[in-house]
């Protein structure tokens, strides 16, 4: 037997594993091979959707399950011992794993990551690999793990369910490196994770192992909304059973280790309210609070005073989107994130829905609108004369014609998709998100007439709407479809469904605006929501394209050694734009916790109702590119670019006819992110034809003559090329060429199409490449086939 000879996984499988093996490693508990990481990032353009390459390691070894301790990359032995390094290096980095090594059989590369000085890299023979008490002992020492009760706590075991369900490899790593941290002492630690990534699953987990190990015995979840504590309860918190009470009714029973509570439920303007006092100091080990940008970090909030009252307790701050202000800092209170998982690397990995963002371009909005000196409006009062713009639309000054615009276009939208798609829209303020209802309730009668509630005010002093919440965020419930709101739904409302983001309000605040965005983010497959799409009328998504949209937080206040923090009656200063004269920092006014102004009916509006033209003058459809921002490309130009990056038309049809699979080209297409379904049905409206890939791609990158997969067919027909045949492969082929001419040429790539009906006549797959002589026969038919089907002189 030449090793040579052998593939990566024979290589795997009669060297790799068993030199493993040999160290001392259990192949039932500590290694798993082919263990896939990532969903792989989903790519849209059009309403077409497909998935990227999902990553993969050959090997991870683990210490106890979900404590890592290396990966293993395989090559063939045609590559060098230490070909695979560099890409097992990026796979350890991203996954949080410290030791590292590369395999072609013949022995081992050893990458330590724990090493700053010295041999960090070199090889070791087959026969060397560690086994997983060195490996453990050099994590302890490079991560100061020096008594038994820290390594105890650090290795408890993980709460495990009948459904088999495992934290990803980033829950993993916030798990993992909270528990780590808490267990050597830390006492403030903030877990930055973007929305719909399962902050109260990871929470969950490190409280079982703090508690479980007797760590923490006694332990307080803090969020600031009931749906987030019930769901929180009932759901992810649900194994610990009768241990868990939800503080309500301001009632407190001693006899539980796990609280679960409100804000609200704690506090009050009373002091004799305060029921948490109720509490001794130190009655809590643990205190975990969800949401804690929302004022925890500031010192004259009414939730400090909860955590201050707990401050012999660990604190846990878990958000989204950390604030930094010059009057509130997270970083400040909890200290630097110890671990982000950001939502450009959750689209990427595929376990977050990317955008599409359509902004409607309005004349007014565009140009502005100017009042005479002397205007009225409809109820008579004199609107001042100057120029007004976007900022001033619905909050000074109401254009009723420009709403109208709004709710047909998110209508329009709707009926192109689906009627029935979850729709947010966010409004100025209540009375914008009233009057909006109403305008979505005009242009919808139909839908409206069917239901009431298609369409609902959700807001908070809207207490019918409020009702509703439930039911819009609900999988099972059809409506409310499409709800309106100010800012009661721009945290802590997990809208798994929604596939439609409207904003029709002027947002500056980056931290709203990930809040608000994250309303969207979740997959939903078993919905068919892939990905979700962001209606903007104001221009907002240009947040996207801000250093800080997508970064790790900075922290801004900086407290003198006698300044704890800055006087809390310093205003921060208004901001139109990111990006002015303070160095692109978006000051955020603390939101309270009723989220909604109440709406105060005084002329400090202004309502114009006839005598303005408003119109839609264009639009603009932009796709989370590959870099993370938004391309504007239309589908057809977005491809020529990528395909005339890398090839020529000759370079392009060398590769096609030298391809054993044509398969094979076809995934490189799309793990380049272009969408071959969609752009298909692009060309198909201009030219009306049905294209193959290969035509596809050379007439949109190089403009060559398109022609029809069904001309392709009938021109090899005409060629009877397959007259050496017998008369019953004849008509195999006939058929399989009609196959391509429907489906394309991947299909008959595929020796599964003969199972379909068509071919039962002439027997089982075995018996139709008896017909070719075997099956070598028959594949060297089929590439015969396809050189016909592409032999085209007016392309060459």
């Amino acid at each position: 037997m030449n090793k040579k000879d052998l593939s990566e996984r024979d290589i795997c499988t009669k060297y790799i594993t068993p030199a493993i093996q040999k160290a001392g490693w259990d192949l039932e508990k500590q290694i798993r091979e082919e263990v896939t990481f990532t969903d792989g990032k989903v790519i849209v353009r059009g309403k077409m959707h497909a998935r990227g390459e999902r990553k993969r390691a050959d090997y991870i070894l683990y210490y106890k399950n979900n404590l890592p301790l290396a990966v293993v990359e395989a090559k063939d032995n045609k590559h060098s011992v230490g070909a695979g390094i560099q890409q097992a290096i990026g796979y350890a980095e991203t996954l949080d794993i410290p030791f590292v090594f590369a395999s072609n059989g013949d022995g081992f590369v050893f990458h330590d990551r724990t090493v700053c000085e010295g041999d960090k890299e070199y090889e070791i023979s087959m026969d060397e690999f560690p086994s997983p008490e060195q490996l453990w002992n050099k994590y302890k020492k490079y991560k100061n793990i020096e008594d038994e009760e820290t390594e105890a706590i650090i290795t408890q075991n993980y709460h495990t369910d009948s459904n088999g369900k495992e934290p990803r490899y980033y829950q993993r790593i916030a798990i993992n490196r909270t528990v780590e941290a808490i267990a050597k002492g830390q006492d403030r630690v903030l877990l930055v994770m973007a929305t719909g990534t399962g902050k109260t699953y990871t929470a969950f987990q490190i409280i079982w192992r703090l508690w479980k190990s007797n760590k923490k015995k006694r332990i307080l979840f803090l969020a600031d909304r009931n749906i987030l504590v019930d769901q929180a309860k009932t759901q992810d918190f649900a194994p610990f059973g009768d241990k868990i009470t939800k503080v309500t009714h301001r009632k407190i029973d001693k006899s539980y280790e796990i609280y679960v509570a409100i804000y609200q439920g704690l506090t009050g303007n009373d002091p004799d309210k305060d029921v948490y006092k109720k509490f001794s100091r130190d009655f809590f080990d643990l205190v975990v609070i969800d949401e804690c940008h929302r004022g925890s970090a500031k010192e004259d909030s009414a939730w400090r005073e909860v955590l201050d009252y707990f401050s012999n307790a660990t604190h846990l701050g878990l958000t989204a989107t950390p604030k930094e202000t010059k009057d509130v800092s997270n970083i400040h209170y909890f200290g630097e994130p110890i671990y982000t998982y950001s939502l450009k690397q959750g689209i990427e990995d595929g376990f977050l829905a990317p955008y599409k963002v359509i902004r409607p371009l309005i004349n007014i909005d565009i140009d502005g609108l100017e009042i005479e000196p002397g205007t009225l409006d409809k109820y008579g009062n004199i609107v001042p004369d100057r120029e007004y713009n976007l900022k001033d639309y619905d909050k000074e000054l109401v254009i009723e014609e420009r709403r109208k615009i709004v709710a047909r276009r998110i209508t329009e939208f709707l009926k192109s998709n689906s009627r029935y798609d979850k729709t947010i829209v966010f409004c100025v303020d209540i009375e914008h998100a009233n009057k909006m209802r109403q305008a979505l309730v005009n242009e919808n009668a139909d839908m409206v007439q069917e239901n009431s509630k298609y369409v609902m005010q959700i807001t908070g002093d809207n207490e019918e709407g409020k009702r509703e919440l439930d039911n819009f965020i609900s999988l099972d419930e059809k409506y409310p479809v499409i709800a309106t709101t100010s800012k009661l739904m721009t945290t802590g409302v997990d809208a798994k469904t929604c596939k439609l983001i409207v904003l029709d309000s002027n947002i500056n605040s980056m931290t709203e605006f990930k809040q608000i965005i994250g309303r969207g983010t979740r997959l939903r497959p078993d919905y068919d929501k892939y990905y979700f799409t962001i209606l903007d009328f104001r221009g907002v998504t240009r947040l996207f394209e801000d250093k800080d949209f997508d970064g790790d937080p900075v922290c801004i206040f900086e407290p003198g050694p006698e300044e704890p923090f800055p006087p809390i009656d310093e205003p921060c200063p208004p901001v139109d734009e990111p990006g002015g004269n303070d160095g692109g920092i978006i000051r955020d006014p603390e939101p309270p916790i009723i989220t909604d102004p109440p709406f105060e009916p005084k002329p400090s509006k202004y309502y114009i109702n006839k005598g303005v033209e408003v119109v839609q003058v264009g639009e603009r459809t932009m796709y989370y590119g590959p870099d993370g921002k938004l391309i504007t490309e239309n589908l057809i130009d977005y491809t020529k670019d990528k395909i005339t990056s890398q090839y020529t038309l000759e370079s392009f049809i060398k590769k096609w006819n030298e391809a054993d699979k044509k398969a094979v080209i076809v995934e490189e297409l799309q793990k380049q992110e272009i969408l071959l379904s969609a752009l298909s049905e692009e060309v198909k409206k201009k030219t009306g034809k049905e294209l193959s890939i290969f035509d596809l791609i050379c007439h949109v990158a190089f403009d060559a003559p398109p022609l029809s997969r069904r001309e392709r067919a009938n021109n090899v027909k005409k060629r009877n090329y397959f007259g050496k045949y017998s008369e019953k492969a004849r008509a195999i082929l006939n058929i399989l060429i009609d196959k391509f001419a429907e489906d394309g040429i991947v299909e008959i790539e595929n020796r599964q199409v003969l199972n379909l009906p068509i071919f039962k006549t002439y027997g089982t797959i075995s018996e139709i490449m008896r017909e070719f002589g075997g099956k070598d026969n028959y594949e060297a038919a089929i590439k015969e086939l396809e050189t016909e089907l592409f032999k085209d002189e007016n392309i060459a």
